[in-house]
């Protein structure tokens, strides 16, 4: 009987094959794996609820009724998704390789035991459970394979070691000796086409390893920070929708930025931010083919309506992200509801064209081949601007309180102008130019004007608020301002007194109370942890206005918050010391990457 209880969020490894990814934890259950697509339903979800909603656990035998042991030490193996987990028992020590290898065909996930020395008795115990755990399977035998079949889904497990059946689990028995070698495979296939292809593990794991050596080769970082800059770098490739070029936020959904409260969401679309900035941090580091991919997917999913821009599409470019809540799981540590979709697909954050616009900007400074439609979608955006930017937004945190009128909002606007007035000068196209100068102007005197409090000597969250907001931070590395305005400077240490942690780490804005007394600024219940981009955003200011050894030591604190593997999830929950929220989370090792980059260039590493 197993007694797997789902471990901290910084417990999980990641594995993908940039259509889908799973999470591992540290005693060898997979407890996470949506096939075939990253926003497909569950096929395991114990995650986010119990052993009865689905895993996969490989590892040492042990006693029924206790918990499974946890790897004495596991990595990845160079720079690769392939994550390699150790053992060390009493009878000897046994190694288990995870990973999927680029889709060719049906989506695989292998694991392969390794013996090391001694011998190890092992245990495979996997309850596939459709539907994010809700409908159970029928599991049978096809000559030496065994399927389990629901609905429209079939996956198909292969292995040489012998299986059977037990409490709507399929188990393996086995014991390994040092230089044993046995696999498991399980395949995803549609259940009314032919069986996949028998796998072939060894092949696979040696094309695995090739790709993503040859993909990491392109990377043209090579400061101090490399290994973190890597691995985030190969982090964001397993988020990425190979397909169409869409990249997800996070291959999650409802981990909580609250440990047993409401916030919770579903990361598995492509925010058109998260998703720009990504762009970003790629070009950066010497990665074109994956900013045309993406650029190609934008121009597809806006179509011809930028009008109705969303902030959020599927990671095909579908529009209609319905929000529902999910009863049947408990949620993970009891954090409920679980939901899939998002309701605030449709909320108009006027930051996004900002966002949009100076990716595309970057894509053409860094020497991507111009596209004309690309242009033309530029245009047609700011015309949209023109008439809408002095409206209330959402803004960048998606609040489910009244709309407001958002500094960042204000500011991201006056950026998609400003690098639209740049590309007009440039000739790359024809448009009004004084036009959208004079709005550029008009936007910046409005932002100074109504969104900057004199007395404080700080911009503030919305117009005529007294809150801070960490998007503020980000007014100088837009150049919005230079950095050594004394309002981007007083804005800097308004923020480090007001909005951090005694960590030094920094809240996105005060979530209990407003100026106006409200209970909930964001109309949520509950507070969050620490945002790990804003902290990265805070190391980026202060090495802009020359407190470079400052902001490095507050980088490398950050990198501490990694796991073991380098993996970041949203938040950092400062009282309980843990990651919090989806996991791995783009818009944390985006920053990495940036911050990073700005430190070297700064020389700011200690030699």
């Amino acid at each position: 009987m197993e007694l797997h209880v789902a471990g901290r969020i910084e417990d999980y490894a990641l594995i993908g094959d940039m259509q889908t990814a799973a999470l591992v934890c540290r005693d060898g259950t997979v407890d996470w794996l949506c096939l075939p697509r990253f926003d497909s339903p569950a096929v395991f979800a114990g995650l986010l609820g119990t052993d009865e909603h689905g895993f996969w656990r490989l590892g040492p035998a042990h006693p029924a009724g206790t918990q499974p042991p946890r790897a004495t030490r596991r990595r990845y193996r160079g720079d690769s998704l392939v994550l390699e987990a150790e053992w060390d028992t009493d009878r000897g020590t046994v190694r288990v390789i995870d990973f999927m290898p680029p889709r060719d065909g049906a989506p695989q996930l292998i694991r392969i035991v390794e013996g090391v020395s001694g011998r190890v008795p092992m245990c495979s115990s996997l309850r596939m459970r459709f539907a994010y755990g809700q409908v159970t399977p029928w599991v049978h035998k096809v000559g030496d394979r065994t399927v389990a079949v629901a609905g429209p889904d079939s996956v198909w497990l292969d292995t040489e070691a012998d299986t059977y059946g037990e409490n709507l689990t399929t188990y393996s028995e086995f014991t390994v000796a040092p230089g044993d070698r046995l696999a498991f495979t399980i395949s995803w296939e549609p259940s009314h086409k032919p069986q996949p292809s028998l796998p072939e593990p060894e092949v696979a794991l040696v094309n695995t390893e090739d790709f993503w050596r040859g993909w990491v080769e392109q990377c043209t970082y090579t400061g101090p920070y490399r290994e973190a800059v890597v691995r985030s770098l190969i982090t964001l490739k397993a988020l990425t929708y190979a397909p169409t070029g869409g990249i997800v936020a996070a291959p999650t959904t409802s981990l909580p930025e609250d440990i047993g409260g409401v916030r919770n969401w579903d990361y598995r679309f492509t925010w058109l931010r998260d998703a720009a900035i990504t762009l970003s941090s790629l070009l950066r580091t010497g990665y074109r083919d994956e900013a045309r991919a993406w650029r190609e997917w934008l121009l597809r999913a806006v179509a011809g309506d930028p009008e109705n821009l969303q902030i959020m599409y599927g990671i095909a470019g579908e529009r209609e992200l319905g929000e529902n809540e999910l009863h049947w799981l408990p949620g993970y540590e009891n954090s409920a509801p679980v939901r899939i979709g998002n309701g605030a697909a449709h909320q108009l954050q006027l930051d996004v064209y900002g966002e949009v616009t100076e990716a595309l900007h970057l894509a053409h400074m860094t020497g991507l081949a111009r596209n004309d439609y690309a242009s033309v979608l530029q245009l047609k955006m700011i015309r949209y601007l023109e008439k809408h930017w002095n409206e209330p937004d959402e803004g960048i945190w998606e609040v489910r309180g009244p709309r407001r009128h958002f500094v960042h909002s204000k500011v991201m606007a006056w950026v998609a102008v400003d690098r639209t007035v740049k590309l007009i000068e440039s000739g790359e196209v024809d448009g009004p130019l004084e036009r959208f100068r004079d709005l550029r102007d008009e936007i910046h005197y409005d932002v100074c004007e109504k969104g900057y409090d004199r007395r404080r000597n700080t911009f503030t969250q919305s117009y005529g608020s007294r809150e801070l907001d960490a998007s503020l931070l980000l007014i100088p590395q837009m150049g919005f301002l230079p950095p050594d305005d004394k309002r981007v400077i007083g804005t800097i240490e308004a923020i480090q007194r007001e909005l951090s942690t005694e960590d030094g780490f920094v809240l996105r804005y005060p979530t209990s109370r407003d100026s106006s007394g409200d209970e909930n600024l964001d109309g949520l219940p509950g507070d969050e942890g620490a945002f790990l981009a804003c902290s990265f955003w805070l190391a980026d200011d202060l090495a802009m206005i020359g407190r470079v050894e400052e902001a490095r030591r507050l980088f490398e604190k950050l990198l501490v918050l990694r796991n073991d593997l380098g993996l970041l999830a949203e938040e950092w929950d400062p009282r309980r010391k843990r990651q919090v929220g989806n996991f791995p989370q783009a818009f944390s090792h985006v920053p990495l990457i940036d911050t990073a980059l700005r430190l070297t260039a700064a020389g700011a590493f200690r030699a």
